[in-house]
């Protein structure tokens, strides 16, 4: 009797989880649409509908009209069931101090809340900056901050989760040991940390030109430069979570006299412009001088990414390149077609080179679209907890 009524409960538990699922992904579904989804019964389809109501996870937004019978309800995941939160920190050309972005989305994957500021780390604590953003942003929305259910920091650096630490970075205290630690415990809900490469790369496969390709390469252009690899929906991030750290590549041979140029110093946002005043355009940002560029200078900024995807090409052989930043949104096609050159990909059956497709701020996105992930995930998960 135990092991069947265990079996009940999984099944139970299984039917709930399609149930939501079908919810979050489809939108608003009429019994009858749910019925169709799951092949459920029509009782079972009305219990699991009646059991996720009844715990806050589905709601009736409305019923049809102008068909034979009487009119049905539509069902839709309840929008604040939960609540997820990306948080992006980054350094700037313009001004020395960190840019802070915060979003809140609801479970239906609205956002509430958005907001980018920018933040003084001296004489204060990250965790508490942190925090302080978050709350303020579920203020302004109306959303008490215990219904937040998991928050997504993206970093420009590698976060090792063995060591709970992130590291390659040069924002004032995000390498501190403990700093994860502690904004878990000052905010009380699950933190995930990624480098904010990687994120870009996850909101370029759901939003972006790279929904479709089997596996592609993210190139990052900005204050800083990086590379997020995707094999098949998967990113890599190495034993370490250093992978795709590409500008620290160097280009020199040795024994050489003096230090070596790496990746950094050739397509590096320092770099982009130095090489933009060298053909006479005077701009503030990255994104700012290849938006100016001339046919040369862009023909010389490719020849430099060249160099750096060329192991990227033979180690790999991705589907896709994307190129993304600001330098990529700031390039557009005239870019992509002289990297493409650039690359010898022109024609090639092989590697494509491709602009990115979003025009927003890609990793606040993508952390964003990990954190909603999360939530979701673990709500089907521990289900059975909610309506039981």
């Amino acid at each position: 009797m135990v092991r069947l009524a265990g079996s009940a409960k999984l099944l139970r538990a299984m039917n709930e989880s399609a149930a939501l699922g079908h919810l979050l992904d489809g939108g608003s579904l009429t019994r009858n649409d749910l019925r169709e989804l799951t092949g459920l019964s029509k009782p079972t389809t009305s219990e699991v509908l009646r059991r996720l109501t009844e715990a806050g996870l589905a709601v009736v937004t409305g019923h049809t009209s102008g068909g034979p019978g009487p009119n049905a309800e539509i069902y839709a995941a309840n929008p604040d069931a939960a609540y997820a939160v990306a948080v992006s920190l980054r350094e700037t050309v313009v001004t020395p101090r960190p840019a802070l972005a915060v979003a809140l989305s609801d479970l239906t994957g609205t956002t509430r809340a958005r907001a980018e500021l920018a933040v003084d780390l001296d004489g204060g604590s990250l965790a508490e900056t942190i925090r302080a953003a978050i709350v303020g942003q579920c203020a302004d929305a109306g959303v008490p901050v215990h219904r937040v259910r998991q928050v997504q920091l993206a970093v420009p650096g590698a976060y090792n989760p063995r060591t709970d630490r992130i590291h390659h970075v040069h924002v004032p205290g995000l390498d501190r040991p403990g700093l994860v630690a502690d904004l878990r415990h000052a905010l009380g809900v699950p933190v995930l940390v990624d480098n904010d490469v990687n994120l870009a790369a996850v909101a370029e496969r759901r939003r972006g030109v790279a929904g479709t390709a089997d596996s592609f390469v993210l190139l990052w252009f900005g204050e800083g430069l990086g590379l997020a690899i995707d094999l098949g929906g998967t990113l890599l991030r190495g034993a370490s979570g250093g992978a795709g750290e590409i500008g620290y590549i160097t280009l020199g041979l040795s024994p050489a006299t003096g230090p070596q140029p790496d990746l950094h110093d050739v397509i590096g946002g320092h770099a982009v412009l130095a090489l933009a005043k060298e053909h006479g355009i005077d701009a503030d940002t990255p994104g700012g001088a290849v938006a100016q560029a001339t046919p040369a200078m862009l023909a010389e900024l490719a020849a430099r990414i060249a160099v750096g995807l060329a192991v990227v090409i033979a180690v790999l052989d991705p589907a896709l390149v994307v190129l993304a930043g600001e330098v990529g949104q700031a390039g557009g096609p005239a870019l992509q077609d002289a990297v493409a050159a650039a690359t010898g990909t022109v024609g090639s059956p092989g590697t494509r080179i491709a602009v990115t497709g979003i025009a927003d701020d890609a990793v606040l996105l993508g952390a964003l679209d990990a954190a909603l992930a999360e939530v979701r995930e673990e709500l089907i998960h521990n289900l059975h907890k909610l309506t039981s």
